[in-house]
């Protein structure tokens, strides 16, 4: 028994989702997999189904009926972990840009170094980003650091989905709550878990984009976070965050 969930979200990653789970499975720490399939019509479900044969105790797979957003993709598998007895539940993509080697990384910052969050960040010492479009680069860039100057949150990359939680910050987090289910929902849980107090530690990572597979990013996802910001924030002034 592993004390760690990967929760993977996937739409259309038939190219890499039988790589990533096997690039998991390889490192020296053992992580259990949780894919949540959001109908994906290449086929993705049928290829993890098909290595469940292969892994039978440390894989799992949620299917839903289409596209229903990643906030709630997450939030099923958060739900789904804490019906478990993982210590440690994990955000990641399944397209290789982020680093399955990082995952000991941020597994040490919350077991050994007192993180109760770790981030996978690309900004905290300098730009660590390849192959992204100077555009892209920019607004997410300048994105996080406008929701850090909005917000006063003390986090360098206030948009990434690559994350360590332990298991006590979700069970204190009320998902009923949570407004995003965008690319928004990273900067909402990330200023959440900091609200209620809890130790984020940033761990820095080069995010490479990926080679397979067709990317979900678009404008509209960060108009959405940089707007939503603002609301979030007044909203915070009116309620206690008391764990």
């Amino acid at each position: 028994m592993s004390d760690s969930l990967i929760i993977i979200p996937t739409y259309n990653e038939k190219e890499n989702i039988e790589k990533i789970i096997r690039k998991i499975f390889s490192l020296e720490k053992l992580f259990h997999i949780l894919v949540i399939e959001d109908g994906s019509p290449d086929g993705t479900a049928k290829i993890v189904k098909d290595l469940q044969k292969e892994f039978t105790d440390s894989l799992f797979i949620e299917e839903r009926s289409g596209k229903l957003g990643l906030g709630t993709a997450y939030i099923h598998g958060f739900k789904w972990a804490l019906n478990k007895d993982y210590k440690y539940i994990f955000e990641m993509d399944a397209d290789f840009s982020h680093n399955p080697d990082d995952l000991i990384r941020l597994y040490n910052a919350c077991d050994k170094e007192g993180g109760e969050v770790s981030i996978g960040s690309r900004y905290v010492k300098g730009v660590n980003i390849v192959n992204w479009p100077m555009s892209r680069l920019l607004m997410s860039f300048f994105a996080s650091k406008y929701v850090r100057l909005i917000t006063g949150m003390p986090v360098h990359d206030a948009t990434a989905g690559f994350k360590c939680y332990k298991r006590e910050v979700l069970e204190t987090i009320k998902f009923n709550r949570i407004q995003f289910v965008g690319y928004a929902f990273q900067i909402e849980m990330k200023f959440k878990t900091w609200k209620y107090g809890f130790k984020i530690i940033e761990v820095p990572v080069i995010f490479t984009d990926r080679t397979e597979g067709n990317s979900k990013m678009s404008g509209g996802i960060f108009r959405e976070a940089v707007f939503g910001v603002i609301q979030m924030k007044i909203k915070s002034l009116f309620r206690k965050f008391n764990r």
